[in-house]
């Protein structure tokens, strides 16, 4: 099975070294739009986050909310918060990853975690500083905890809601279904595509493409929304390049 490993993030002649100087927008910039968008976010969509709230309390037991410990910028750990989707201590009854068909998952989790209702939460996480709109996806501690010198150059940025790794494995649960061992093909097939992925956009941050990486997101999104989600045995298809 072959993984995706183009979403478009170009690599320049120099991008094997951090920059002399970050830009505005990367030292400034970047943290204005992530605040004023979340604020929006979690305004406009509070009817929304009350009514899955409520839903996610009535459908299963337990509390609404998830939040899991993930490692940020400069490698300071934060409660990561989503929507719960599994049942109640879902972290005690089985392994750290889920693959599609978890039976830890409950109904009304399954559809969430389809449309990705359940990431919502995260506007919080943005809007106090521990994330950013686009950037890396944080990892548990497990995980980053066998990163190389290098790879640990990525802790240099905050972690995102999106980002080139988190989009190009937007369908990561059904990858991980056709594994015997989910674990160790995640650990040492996924983890590393990601980060590579990952380290490249941290290289080269631009305003414009991180509006490009939201938008690119939703349409994703959107489209797994309406179509039957299904486990990935064979070759998944490969991001559209941007």
């Amino acid at each position: 099975m072959t993984l995706p490993a183009n979403t478009g993030v170009k690599s320049n002649g120099a991008s094997r070294s951090a920059p002399a100087r970050e830009s505005f927008y990367v030292r400034v910039g970047k943290r204005w739009l992530d605040a004023t968008v979340s604020l929006a976010g979690l305004i406009l969509l509070s009817p929304v986050i009350l009514v899955v709230a409520v839903a996610v309390k009535l459908t299963s037991s337990g509390p609404a909310f998830f939040r899991q410990l993930r490692v940020g910028q400069f490698g300071r750990s934060f409660r990561i918060v989503k929507f719960r989707s599994m049942v109640e201590n879902a972290d005690r009854a089985g392994p750290s990853l889920t693959t599609y068909g978890d039976s830890r998952i409950t109904g009304f989790g399954r559809w969430m975690r389809k449309t990705k209702i359940d990431e919502i939460p995260q506007f919080f996480n943005v809007f106090v500083g521990d994330m950013s709109l686009v950037g890396p996806r944080p990892e548990v501690p497990v995980y980053t905890a066998t990163y190389t010198e290098s790879q640990r150059r990525v802790f240099r940025q905050k972690p995102g809601i999106t980002g080139p790794a988190a989009s190009a494995y937007l369908c990561e649960e059904e990858i991980l279904a056709g594994q015997k061992e989910a674990g160790r093909f995640y650990a040492e097939e996924i983890v590393p595509k990601k980060l590579e992925l990952d380290l490249l956009y941290c290289e080269d941050i631009r305003f414009a493409s991180d509006i490009k990486m939201i938008f690119e997101t939703l349409a994703k999104v959107i489209e797994r929304s309406v179509k039957p989600q299904i486990s990935l045995q064979h070759k998944p298809s490969s991001p559209q390049s941007s």
